[in-house]
C-alpha cells in the first residue's frame, strides 16, 4: 500500500514537472524576484539623474569602453580561429571562424539563451561549409575550453593572491584561498603539459575530437583571459571610481552576474545581470551606477549586434547582386545561416525601443509642436498603438527566427505602423528614423523568409514566454522608475491631457500586459497535444495498398496519417505531423519513380513549414534518394520474413508450435478465417477479448506503426480466429494480405487472458499453414528493434547506442527474446532504417516516433 502511494506521488510529481505551466511558472518566479530586487535597490533613483549621468560621460571614457569591447570581441573571435586550427584547419578560413565566433556572441548577447543561439549560429555557418556534426561540435567544444581555461587561470590567480576586498564575497580564509587557487593553477598547468606530450584525442562513438596541443591550449587560455578581462573592464571603466577601487573584487561580482544572466531566460540576462551587479557592489539608489549599466548595455550588447546586422545586410545585398562569383557564393552560404538570428534580433530591438519609448516622458517642446497640428486623441491612440506594436514585434521575432514568410510580412507592416505612431505620439524622429532603417534592413533579407506554416506566428514556446515576460517586466520597471515622483491615484487612469505621460504609461502597460497574457495563455493551450484527426482515406490509397506486395502498406489504413499522392495516382506516401516534424511510416507505396518524387515533395513541404522531415522504418530501396536529401541513415533493426514455399511445422525449432496446434485439435479447438464482409456480427466478441487483453497487459492502444482496436480500421481485413469447443472465439488476428499473394502478415493478435496457454502458438501456426496453402510466398514476422546492429568501437555513434540498448535493454523490452522467437522460422532478415536529419535531431525524431506510437515515455512503459 505504501509503495503504491509513493508511486502515485512520483507520477504526480513527474506530471507536474513535465507540465508547461510548471516549466514556465518557475523561471517567471525567479525573474519576478530579480525585478523586485532591482526595483527595491533603485527605488530612490530618478530617471532625470540617470539621463544626466549618461550625458555627463566623457568621450574619453566612452572611447576607452569601446576599446575594451573591441578587445573582448577580438578575443572571442580568436577562440574559433584557434579551434578551427585544431579541428578543421584546411576546410575553414580563419576569417570565417572569427566571424562565426564574434557574430554568434553578438547575437546571443542580445537574444539571450546563449547556449542555443550562439551555438546555433556557429553550427549553421560551419555546417554550410561542409563540416560534419562531429567536427562542428569539436570547434565549439574547443572554443568553450578556451573560455573555461581562461576563467580557471583568472580565478586561480585571484584566490592564490587573495587581494584586498575579495574575502568579503569569498567566505574563505587566506590559507584556504591560497590552497584552492594553487590547486586550480597546478591543475591547469598539468592539463597544458599533458596536451604538450603528443597528440591527444577524445572519442565518443563516431565523434572523435582532436584536442589542441599544448601551445594551442596556451593561446586559448590567453584568449580566455583577454575576453573575460576585457568584457569586465568595459563595465569597470564606466563605473564610478569611488565604488570599484578593486578590480579583482569587481571581477568576481561581474562573473557572478554573467552566470545568473545566462541561467535566466532573459534576453541578454536583462534585469538579472543589473540586479546582481547593484546588489554585489552595494550600490542601491545610485543613479551613476544605473547610467554605467545603460552605457554598458549599449556599448557591449547593442552596438556589436548592430554592427553584425549592418555587415550582414551589406553582405546579403552583395550576394544578391553578384551571386555568380565564387566569393559571393561563399558569403551567401555564411550570411543565409545568420539571417534568421539577426532578423529576430532586429525585430526584438525595434519592439523594445517602442515599448521603452512609451514608458518614458515625452519631450515638452515636441509635444507643444504636436499640439498645434494633431488632436489629443491622435496622440493618445498613437501612444497605445506604438506600445502594442512593440510587443507584437517581439512576439513575431520568433517567427523570423524560424524563417516564416508570414512573420516577415507582419513584421514589416508593424514597423510601418510603428514608424507613423512614433511621429504622431511625440515627434520621436530618432525612433522613427531607426525604424525606417530597420524596415530597409529587414526588407533586404526578404528572400531568406520562404517558409509557410499553419500555426499562428503569435504562438510561443515556454522559453520565449519566459523571455517575453522578463523583457516586459524590465521595461515596465523603467516606466515605474521614470514616474517614481508621481503619486499614484485612481484618477490617473482616466487623465487624458497633453502632459499626461504617466497616465499614458499606465494605460499602455495594462493593455500590453493583457495582450501578453492572452498570447501566452493561447500558446500554452495550443502547444498541448491536439487530439488526433482521422483523415479520410482516399480511394486511390486503398487501391495502391491492395496492389502493393509489401504488407506494411496496410499501416496507411489506420486513419492517423496524412497523404501525399502523385499526380497520376501511381504512388502515395503516408506521414504524420508532430508539429515539429513530418514523419512517414515506411516508404512510398506504388511506382518507384513517382515514389522518389514524393520523397522530395515531402522534404520540400517540411522545409516550407519550418519542420524536420524523417522516414521511419524504411528498407534499402530508397536509400540513395534519402542520401541525396542530405539525411542520415540510421539502422534501427531488422525485418524477418519466413519463406512459405513448402512451409511445414517440422523441425526442432518449431516443436512448440507443432505441439500447440496438435493439442488444440485434440481438445476440439478450431481455426477459421472470417472475411471482412462477415466481420460485423463478431466484432463485439473481438472487442471483449481485446479489452481484457489490454487490461491484463496494463497497456493502451498504440498507433502510427501499430494498429489499435478501431472498427473502421479492422473492417478492412479478413480475420483469423481460434474457437473453443463451444464455438466461442478465444483468440484473433487481423490479416495483412499483399497483392499477387506475395506476402502475408498480421497486426493485432490478441487472446482471452483466461483462455488456454497454447492458444496464441496454435493460432500463429494455423495462420502460417493457411498462408502456405493459399499460395502466399512469404510471411512477414515484423521488425525486431535494434537487431543486427554492430556495436563495435569503430561503428557510428548511433549504432553503438542501438547496440547498447539491444544488449542491455531487456528490462524494458525483450529485444533478444523477440529476435530469438522469429529466428525459429529460419527467416530472411532485411535491414530496417531511419532516414532523418543527423546529429542531435536523431533522438528527437525517435522520441517523436515514440509519442506517435505510444503517446510518450509513460505509454511505452
Amino acid at each position: 500500500m505504501v509503495d503504491a502511494r509513493i508511486a502515485s506521488i512520483e507520477k504526480r510529481l513527474v506530471r507536474l514537472v513535465e507540465s508547461p505551466v510548471f516549466r514556465i511558472a518557475v523561471p517567471l518566479i525567479v525573474v519576478a524576484i530579480s525585478v523586485f530586487v532591482l526595483h527595491h535597490l533603485a527605488s530612490e533613483t530618478k530617471l532625470s539623474d540617470i539621463k544626466k549621468d549618461v550625458s555627463n560621460s566623457s568621450w574619453t571614457l566612452l572611447g576607452t569602453a569601446l576599446i575594451w569591447t573591441a578587445t573582448s570581441f577580438l578575443a572571442i573571435a580568436s577562440y574559433d580561429i584557434l579551434a578551427v586550427r585544431s579541428v578543421a584547419k584546411k576546410e575553414i578560413p580563419g576569417w570565417v571562424a572569427g566571424l562565426a565566433g564574434s557574430s554568434g556572441t553578438a547575437i546571443s548577447n542580445l537574444l539571450g539563451f546563449s547556449y542555443v543561439t550562439g551555438v546555433a549560429v556557429r553550427y549553421n555557418i560551419y555546417s554550410s561549409l561542409g563540416l560534419d556534426l562531429g567536427r562542428v561540435a569539436g570547434v565549439i567544444a574547443t572554443s568553450w575550453v578556451g573560455l573555461w581555461m581562461g576563467l580557471t587561470l583568472l580565478v586561480g590567480v585571484l584566490l592564490a593572491l587573495h587581494p584586498a576586498h575579495l574575502s568579503t564575497i569569498v567566505p574563505l580564509d587566506n590559507t584556504m584561498e591560497t590552497l584552492i587557487g594553487a590547486g586550480l593553477l597546478i591543475g591547469l598547468a598539468a592539463v597544458i603539459i599533458w596536451l604538450s606530450r603528443g597528440s591527444r584525442h577524445l572519442s565518443m562513438g563516431r565523434f572523435e575530437l582532436n584536442l589542441p596541443n599544448g601551445r594551442l591550449a596556451g593561446w586559448l587560455t590567453v584568449a580566455g583571459v583577454i575576453d573575460l578581462g576585457a568584457s569586465a573592464m568595459t563595465l569597470y571603466v564606466l563605473m564610478p571610481a569611488d565604488l570599484v577601487q578593486s578590480f579583482p573584487f569587481f571581477f568576481v561580482i561581474y562573473i557572478a552576474a554573467v552566470a545568473f544572466g545566462i541561467v535566466s531566460h532573459a534576453p541578454g540576462g536583462l534585469g538579472v545581470f543589473e540586479a546582481t551587479i547593484i546588489a554585489g557592489l552595494g550600490a542601491a539608489g545610485r543613479s551613476d551606477v544605473l547610467a554605467a549599466l545603460v552605457l554598458y548595455r549599449t556599448i557591449y550588447t547593442l552596438l556589436p549586434f548592430l554592427i553584425a546586422a549592418a555587415g550582414l545586410g551589406a553582405a546579403w545585398i552583395y550576394t544578391q547582386r553578384a551571386s555568380v562569383t565564387k566569393s559571393a557564393a561563399l558569403i551567401f552560404n555564411l550570411t543565409q545561416s545568420i539571417v534568421p538570428f539577426v532578423a529576430a534580433g532586429i525585430a526584438l530591438v525595434a519592439g523594445a525601443i517602442l515599448l521603452i519609448s512609451g514608458n518614458l516622458p515625452a519631450d515638452s517642446m515636441r509635444m507643444g509642436v504636436l499640439r498645434d497640428v494633431v488632436p489629443l486623441s491622435f496622440v493618445e491612440a498613437s501612444h497605445l498603438i506604438a506600445s502594442v506594436v512593440g510587443l507584437l514585434l517581439i512576439v513575431v521575432s520568433r517567427g523570423l527566427f524560424r524563417k516564416l514568410y508570414l512573420a516577415w510580412i507582419i513584421a514589416m507592416l508593424l514597423m510601418v505602423v510603428g514608424f507613423v505612431a512614433s511621429l504622431v505620439k511625440g515627434l520621436n524622429w530618432e525612433e522613427a528614423f531607426g525604424l525606417l532603417l530597420t524596415i530597409g534592413l529587414l526588407g533586404a533579407f526578404r528572400s531568406a523568409f520562404y517558409r509557410v506554416e499553419g500555426p499562428s506566428v503569435f504562438r510561443l514556446n515556454g522559453t520565449w514566454i519566459v523571455s517575453l515576460f522578463t523583457l516586459f517586466a524590465a521595461i515596465t520597471w523603467i516606466g515605474l522608475l521614470s514616474y517614481s515622483n508621481v503619486d499614484y491615484r485612481n484618477e490617473l487612469w482616466w487623465d487624458f491631457a497633453w502632459h499626461g505621460d504617466a497616465s499614458r504609461f499606465l494605460r499602455a502597460s495594462l493593455v500590453v500586459a493583457l495582450l501578453l497574457a492572452v498570447i501566452s495563455l493561447n500558446s500554452v493551450l495550443s502547444n498541448r497535444q491536439a487530439p488526433k484527426h482521422l483523415e479520410p482515406i482516399p480511394d486511390v490509397v486503398r487501391k495502391l495498398v491492395a496492389e502493393s506486395e509489401d504488407t506494411e502498406a496496410n499501416m496507411a489504413l489506420i486513419g492517423d496519417k496524412s497523404f501525399l499522392i502523385s499526380d497520376d495516382g501511381k504512388a502515395f506516401i503516408a506521414y504524420a505531423d508532430t508539429g515539429a516534424s513530418l514523419i512517414t511510416k515506411g516508404e512510398p507505396v506504388g511506382a518507384e519513380e513517382q515514389g522518389r518524387e514524393l520523397i522530395w515533395e515531402l522534404r520540400k513541404r517540411a522545409d516550407r513549414e519550418g519542420k524536420r522531415c524523417a522516414f521511419y522504418a524504411v528498407s534499402p530501396r530508397y536509400l540513395p534518394t534519402f542520401l541525396d536529401l542530405g539525411l542520415s541513415i540510421i539502422k534501427i533493426g531488422e525485418v524477418a520474413r519466413a519463406d512459405l514455399t513448402n512451409f511445414t511445422l517440422d523441425g526442432s525449432s518449431k516443436k512448440g508450435f507443432r505441439q500447440a496446434r496438435n493439442r488444440a485439435e485434440r481438445e476440439g479447438y478450431t481455426f477459421k478465417i472470417i472475411g471482412k464482409e462477415d466481420l460485423g456480427p463478431v466484432l463485439p466478441d473481438l472487442k471483449e477479448i481485446s479489452d481484457a487483453w489490454l487490461e491484463s497487459k496494463q497497456g493502451k492502444e498504440k498507433s502510427f506503426s501499430l494498429g489499435g482496436f478501431e472498427v473502421g480500421y479492422l473492417s478492412n481485413f479478413d480475420h483469423a480466429v481460434l474457437l473453443d469447443p463451444d464455438g466461442k472465439i478465444i483468440a484473433f488476428a487481423n490479416l495483412f494480405q499483399s497483392g499477387n499473394k506475395h506476402e502475408l502478415s498480421l497486426d493485432l493478435m490478441r487472446y482471452a487472458p483466461d483462455g488456454p496457454s497454447f492458444a496464441m502458438d496454435a493460432l500463429f501456426a494455423e495462420m502460417m499453414l493457411w498462408g502456405a496453402a493459399q499460395g502466399f510466398q512469404w510471411f512477414s514476422l515484423g521488425s525486431s528493434p535494434f537487431s543486427g546492429i554492430d556495436n563495435r568501437q569503430l561503428a557510428s555513434f548511433w549504432n553503438r547506442v542501438g547496440g547498447f540498448v539491444y544488449e542491455h535493454g531487456e528490462h524494458f523490452y525483450h529485444f533478444e527474446g523477440l529476435r530469438a522467437f522469429k529466428q525459429k522460422f529460419q527467416p530472411v532478415w532485411e535491414p530496417n532504417y531511419l532516414a532523418s536529419p543527423g546529429g542531435l535531431a536523431v533522438p528527437r525524431i525517435l522520441y517523436e516516433v515514440n509519442v506517435l506510437v505510444s503517446g510518450g515515455v509513460r505509454g511505452l512503459m
